[in-house]
């Protein structure tokens, strides 16, 4: 099986293009970012606060968290409910980031991210893919950008989503989280010693996918 691992900040397109290139190349996605966001969602919902590691630990093993694919898209379930949407909040996300930096919470969904590689060619992206879930994969990519071409594109998104969008509060988010990400004690954010970095700040969408989907092809040949 090959596995390809893509890592990097917040807002740099990881999920995106790792949809996309999966869809070319006919490979699984797996966003684990997603599994974080439902931990955090959970919290949120059962007024866990994450500053208390023991009650985060003590809510995990109550936890459903299942990835589904329809119609060769990736589904999150959390029980019987389908939070592929309500994940996808700003405030989750600073909740992910948070929950993300405990250990025990790393370790408790590491299996589950493993497995997928385990019987399918596929595409993980997240933050410690390469150095911590699969650092046997194939092929490593760190794909990054400036806080402020992240922040546009952030903007934009949920623009077209109709919904209001403020870029200062939104670079502010973006630069706490890579704070966060890059600092935490378990696993920080940073690029395997053997990645191809990849700087999407003046590249098309277009552009991304087809150089991802040709350094796959030059890796695994």
């Amino acid at each position: 099986m090959i596995a390809v691992a893509i890592d990097g900040p917040a807002g740099a397109g990881k999920s995106t293009i790792a949809k996309r290139v999966s869809g070319e190349l006919g490979y699984i996605y797996v966003d684990t970012g997603a599994i974080y966001r439902t931990v955090a969602l959970a919290c949120i919902r059962s007024n866990t606060a994450i500053e208390d590691v023991q009650a985060v630990e003590a809510l995990l093993p109550s936890l459903d968290i299942r990835l589904i694919f329809f119609n060769g898209e990736q589904h999150i379930l959390l029980g019987d409910e389908d939070v592929s949407e309500a994940i996808r909040t700003e405030n989750v996300s600073m909740a992910a980031s948070r929950v993300s930096a405990i250990p025990s919470v790393r370790q408790y969904l590491l299996d589950l991210q493993r497995n997928f590689a385990r019987n399918d060619n596929v595409i993980m992206d997240g933050r410690d893919i390469g150095t911590v879930v699969l650092p046997n994969a194939q092929v490593k990519i760190f794909l990054t950008a400036s806080p402020q071409i992240r922040a546009k594109r952030r903007v934009l998104q949920l623009q077209e989503q109709g919904m209001e969008a403020d870029y200062e509060k939104i670079l502010y988010d973006i630069i706490q989280r890579d704070y966060n990400d890059t600092h935490r004690e378990t696993a920080p954010l940073k690029a395997a010693e053997n990645a191809i970095e990849v700087d999407t700040s003046s590249m098309t969408l277009e552009e991304v996918v087809q150089k991802i989907t040709e350094i796959i092809k030059e890796q695994t040949l």
